[in-house]
């Protein structure tokens, strides 16, 4: 209860806390049905906050979704939360480029393809990126 106390785990997140911390798989396991059916454990819950969380943080849609799956999450639940045309991702990807290189555009095509490949790195798709860079010649 101590660690979902602290914040929302993924089922395969707190199973492999557990297990981690010399726990037998079978009682985390009873005790994590139980703590589903009980609403106190929830992947909805979980993929919810940690896409509000990592997209407040300047991350965009790739990345956020394969960081969930590796946490376990399930590709339907990350296809609820992870909406690809939403037009939020655009203004996200806008003030992490703001934030990181102070709203300038680049003066010449490697420092532009630096910037590029930074909002590639944080997780936006090429799409995602063009609306930044649309008005730049």
């Amino acid at each position: 209860m101590d660690l979902l106390s602290r914040r929302e785990h993924a089922v395969a997140e707190l199973s492999r806390k557990l297990i981690g911390k010399g726990f037998d798989k079978a009682f985390v396991d009873d005790a994590l049905v139980q703590l589903v059916a009980d609403g106190l454990l929830s992947d909805a819950r979980y993929a919810e906050s940690y896409v509000r969380f990592r997209m407040n943080k300047g991350f965009g849609p790739v990345r956020i979704r394969e960081e969930l799956r590796q946490r376990g999450v399930a590709n339907s639940l990350i296809s609820d939360y992870v909406d690809f045309q939403d037009r939020c991702w655009v203004e996200t990807a806008r003030q992490a480029w703001q934030k990181r290189f102070g709203g300038e555009f680049p003066s010449d095509m490697k420092t532009c393809a630096k910037q590029l490949q930074f909002l590639q790195y944080r997780g936006f798709t090429s799409d995602q990126t063009k609306h930044i860079f649309k008005d730049f010649n």
